[in-house]
Parts: C-alpha cells; sequence; structure tokens
C-alpha cells in the first residue's frame, strides 16, 4: 500500500494543485481514465469545502489529503481541523443574515452532496476536532504484455 501525503495552506488557490496531484496518483494507480474527471471534481470540491472552514473559523493549521493506494482501490482522505456540526444536524442561530450558521450548514451540505453524486463510495466524519472526507474508487492492475 502506498500513500501519498499532501499538506496545504488553506488558500483556495492550492486547491487546484491538490486536483492535479490527485488525479496524477489516480492514474498511476490504475483508476480508469474516464473516472480520473469525477477524482478531480470531487478533490476540488472536498478541498475547497476544507479551505472554506478553516478560513471561516480562523484555523491556520493545513488541509490535509491522503491519496492511498490499495491493492483494488484507490482512496483519497480529505482532512480539515474545523469543529463543526455532523452532516445533517442543525445549528441553531439568527434567520437569514450572511453569518446565519443555518445558511453555512446548507452550503456544507451542497458540498457533500456534490461529492455524493460524484463518488460512488464515499464516507464523511465530523466532530469536534475536525472531519474527514474518505472517497474510493476501483483500480484496474496493469495490463501485462504478452510476448
Amino acid at each position: 500500500m502506498a500513500t501519498v501525503e499532501l499538506r496545504f495552506s488553506a488558500l483556495p488557490e492550492h486547491v487546484r494543485t491538490a486536483r492535479l496531484v490527485a488525479a496524477a496518483v489516480a492514474r498511476r494507480a490504475g483508476v480508469d481514465e474516464a473516472v480520473l474527471d469525477e477524482v478531480r471534481l470531487a478533490v476540488g470540491e472536498a478541498c475547497t469545502r476544507a479551505v472554506g472552514l478553516h478560513q471561516s473559523g480562523g484555523i491556520s493549521a493545513p488541509v490535509r489529503v491522503l491519496l492511498i493506494e490499495e491493492e483494488k482501490q484507490f482512496s483519497i482522505e480529505v482532512g480539515d481541523e474545523a469543529p463543526h456540526a455532523t452532516p445533517g444536524e442543525k445549528t441553531s442561530g439568527a434567520e437569514g443574515g450572511a453569518d446565519d450558521p443555518d445558511a453555512e450548514t446548507e452550503e456544507d451540505e451542497m458540498g457533500l452532496a456534490v461529492i455524493s453524486g460524484l463518488v460512488d463510495d464515499v464516507e464523511v466524519t465530523a466532530g469536534e476536532n475536525g472531519g474527514l472526507i474518505r472517497m474510493s474508487w476501483p483500480t484496474t492492475p496493469p495490463a501485462t504484455l504478452v510476448p
């Protein structure tokens, strides 16, 4: 099992680099070419979500991305250190303002819905110490050439 770890400052301009690295490692791991766009989009969405959570929470810790190559699957884990409610849990707050916690929760749930639409195997965990999105895709072994 090979693992590539990527950490970057929670700035939007670094999300593109994370997408490119994820696609390159996924290709090398044997993820089907037809799925690579979905990998790029899902990683971009997960990293953008993590960057937003760090920026809105004033967290200076880097966003963590793990690219994990296993025997028959390729997984990507995007982690943040922002304390937040678990998906689907509503927070209390004033209605309708730009700083409305309900609006932030809806935006967060929208991002998770996009990821779920792109990835068949996705797991989201969240709590007081941060969150983690784990996405997995099947891989195919490299074709062997017959002499």
